[in-house]
């Protein structure tokens, strides 16, 4: 399945862009984007949003989604 992945601050930074769109094991959830990124280890207090509402990392995605990756603010 393909979802979009949007980047703020730090991590749009780290990354070299705002958004991306990656390709997933049908059945993937939240805990499985930041994997997917390749960016490293997962930082602490990291917010995800899919389709513009907060999400748990259990939640499961579906083909189309929007993943926002958000960061702690400081």
């Amino acid at each position: 399945m393909q979802v979009r992945v949007k980047l703020f601050a730090a991590l749009r930074e780290q990354a070299g862009t705002r958004e991306r769109q990656l390709e997933l094991a049908d059945g993937a959830g939240v805990a499985d984007v930041w994997g997917a990124l390749g960016l490293g280890a997962e930082p602490q207090g990291l917010v995800y949003a899919v389709n513009r509402s907060y999400a748990e990392r259990e939640t499961r995605l579906q083909d189309g989604d929007e993943v926002a990756v958000i960061p702690p603010v400081s």
